[in-house]
């Protein structure tokens, strides 16, 4: 892996802005030629991008553990599994997709049809990240090929054995006059950004998520943000506690060690539930990674040097280091952090006020439970929000109260593969969102179209304006039938 990623390196193309725009051009010219409009080109290249998972699932799950040390299982399952089912389900309802959609038309146009017509948006640009490299690479670029789009996708540096199998593999199973892999770091993807897209996709942070939301400000460019923030899970008493427990163990610290948008970033519970919550959490960790995690092979690592160095820093906090009441071990030569738990974190502390995106997991405390609303909306609007709890009046107070790009009553994370529900971030957690039909939606313009015929000509519309025609203009408009009647035959409805 290491030799082919040298390799790769050494012939990679240095992409500046002028290269960029060469490249941006090649593909609008590409574009234009119609080529991607034809239902059979976009689900050929499906196909190919599911051909290419499955031909390739053993390297894909190398690259992963090369970057992240991450476990077959959680790349197969969280990874290589949800994508394939993003392919298929694309495949499968495209021709749906793709009609036009009957609408009604109302009385200020009639006689006359109309329909709803999706059409590409153009030349896109997908710049990923790095702790699903695989899947929130090529997920977005799904969905820019299901609706007709040439794309660029700009993989994390940060994942580079991923990055560079990605682009070893478009080159051989997609069609390079349309879809193409840009490899590199800041200057390329600040080359990309200087280019006139028709839609950028950017998954990552809030930071960056700002530079690509300037940059395409400039060209007008529309953008699709997929960003995080401190997402909450709120846990109530007189729940099953070992089920609950071990869901936000699996959304957490089973996903990819904490390295991921939706995790929970902070719990809430009340001060007397907070022991045996606190207590479940201890026996579950231990019995899933056993009395050493740093050992525990089934634990991701921490992505590189600089992440490992952030969480240090978040938990050495003077006011926080002492609110350790599991895990806290580190293996920085390995870049191992083990699940720590913290309770009662101050708020003002670092770790309250940035998201961890790690394994470490503060347990706030409340009175009653009904005051986390009020916590979490002191916050900005995170990507996601749990609740555990029985209480029916509690989830309905929560559903509404609770802003966030997406919620789970009872578990975490899964939502993300039910390809019904839209997934996106709200304000600063991001904007859009994708998923199944969404994806489609969002890489689509939904063009409306009315036809009309020759006939039905009427002379209201035309000068010279008289009363009588701004009567029955205001009822046409309206809809008011009764009053174009009294307009045509000069009455008064007064």
């Amino acid at each position: 892996m290491e030799s082919e990623m040298a390799a790769a390196e050494e012939s990679r193309v240095v992409v500046d802005s002028e290269v960029a725009a060469r490249l941006v051009k090649g593909l609008r010219e590409a574009f234009i030629a119609g080529k991607t409009r034809s239902y059979k080109w976009r689900v050929s290249q499906l196909k190919s991008i599911l051909k290419m998972v499955e031909d390739r699932e053993q390297g894909i799950a190398d690259a992963l553990r090369s970057d992240l040390a991450k476990p077959e299982l959680e790349s197969v399952v969280y990874e290589v599994a949800i994508l394939k089912n993003a392919c298929t389900t694309a495949i499968k309802k495209l021709k749906h997709w793709m009609t036009p959609e009957k609408v009604k038309t109302s009385m200020t146009s009639f006689p006359s049809s109309a329909e709803i017509v999706p059409e590409p948006l153009g030349v896109v640009l997908v710049i990923s990240p790095w702790n699903y490299p695989l899947l929130l690479s090529l997920e977005p670029v799904v969905g820019a090929i299901a609706a007709g789009n040439a794309v660029v996708l700009k993989p994390s540096e940060i994942a580079p054995a991923t990055s560079s199998l990605l682009a070893k593999l478009f080159a051989e199973y997609m069609d390079n006059s349309l879809i193409k892999v840009v490899e590199g770091a800041v200057a390329e993807t600040s080359a990309l950004l200087e280019q006139k897209w028709d839609k950028i996709c950017y998954t990552g942070n809030g930071r960056v998520g700002r530079i690509v939301m300037a940059a395409a400000a400039k060209h007008l460019t529309p953008v699709l943000l997929e960003l995080g923030g401190k997402s909450p899970a709120v846990v109530d008493s007189g729940i099953n506690l070992q089920v609950a427990t071990r869901r936000i163990i699996a959304g957490k610290w089973a996903c990819n060690n904490g390295q991921t948008c939706v995790a929970a970033d902070y719990v809430i519970t009340t001060k007397d539930y907070a022991p045996k919550l606190l207590d479940s959490l201890k026996h579950e960790l231990e019995k899933f990674y056993g009395k050493n995690p740093l050992e525990s092979k089934d634990l991701s690592r921490i992505v590189n040097s600089n992440h490992f160095a952030r969480l240090t820093k978040l938990l050495d906090e003077d006011k926080v280091s002492g609110k350790i009441v599991h895990g806290g071990e580190r293996d920085k030569s390995n870049l191992k952090i083990a699940p720590t738990i913290l309770l009662d974190v101050p708020r003002d502390s670092m770790i309250m006020n940035e998201e961890i995106f790690g394994p470490l997991l503060p347990i706030v405390t409340v009175e009653k439970v009904e005051d986390s609303v009020d916590i979490i909306n002191s916050g900005t609007k995170p990507l996601a929000a749990y609740l555990f709890t029985n209480n029916k009046k509690l989830k309905e107070h929560f559903v509404m109260a609770v802003s966030a790009g997406g919620m789970v009553v009872n578990d975490t994370v899964i939502h993300l593969a039910v390809d019904t529900l839209p997934f996106g971030g709200v304000q600063e957690s991001g904007m859009g969102s994708y998923h199944g039909k969404f994806s489609f939606d969002a890489f689509s313009h939904k063009k409306a179209v009315l036809y009309r015929g020759f006939a039905g000509d009427v002379p209201v519309r035309y000068p010279p304006y008289t009363k009588g025609k701004l009567r029955l203009m205001k009822a046409l408009i309206s809809g008011s039938i009764l009053g174009a009647i009294f307009a045509l035959f000069g009455w008064s409805k007064d």
